[in-house]
């Protein structure tokens, strides 16, 4: 992933170490275990979710940056004391100049239904059928679980903006349930045949 430096600060991070930074930045006081359920509720309808060795070896970067600090507290119940996260002053001026003046990189689609469906003339329409049918599925449960989050950001006046951001993803995945279904009409248009070059050789140049 592409690295950005703020314009005040020479340290330049990778996206993911900008997204745990920008995690840290709603203020709280947050463990690795915190940071990775705070992007599954979040980031991954619309970005990524890192893994927990991505979000550790991160926050690691970020405390010998200067833009985090750790410390240890333990538990009353006999548990395991866990390390726990805080964004510094430098921190919060390096994200809020990254995020205010580093360029915006355009979407990248890169959409695995689609790609199987382009390489259809090498399937069986119900095999075509059935895959579409699994992303409606997907797409729609997606929806769902992105309108809870939504609706459960909503309380906290925080997480306004996360709430926004939820909210268009509960969008995004209801169009990507539609235009599966779509797509399952486009098929059903092309008739027992299967398309016009069903039944032609998989080498193009035949």
């Amino acid at each position: 992933m592409r690295c950005v430096a703020d314009e005040t600060n020479t340290r330049a991070l990778p996206a993911t170490g900008w997204a745990v930074l920008g995690l840290l930045s709603f203020g709280e006081e947050l463990s690795g275990y915190d940071l990775k359920k705070w992007s599954d509720l979040s980031l991954r309808f619309f970005y990524w979710s890192p893994s927990f060795s991505q979000i550790y070896s991160e926050l690691k970067r970020l405390e010998k940056a200067g833009y985090a600090t750790s410390r240890r507290i333990g538990h009353d119940t006999g548990t395991r004391d866990k390390r726990v996260y805080r964004i510094t002053d430098e921190g919060m001026a390096a994200v809020r100049g990254w995020a205010r003046t580093a360029p915006v990189d355009p979407p990248v689609l890169k959409h695995g239904p689609m790609l199987r469906l382009w390489l259809g003339h090498l399937l069986e329409p119900e095999q075509m059928r059935e895959l579409l049918l699994q992303q409606q599925e997907f797409a729609e449960d997606m929806r769902r679980r992105a309108a809870a989050d939504a609706e459960a950001a909503q309380a906290d006046p925080a997480w306004a903006y996360p709430a926004l951001t939820l909210k268009w993803a509960e969008r995004y995945y209801a169009s990507e349930r539609d235009l599966a279904a779509a797509a399952l009409d486009d098929i059903a248009g092309l008739g027992g045949a299967g398309g016009p070059d069903r039944g032609r050789s998989a080498d193009p140049s035949s």
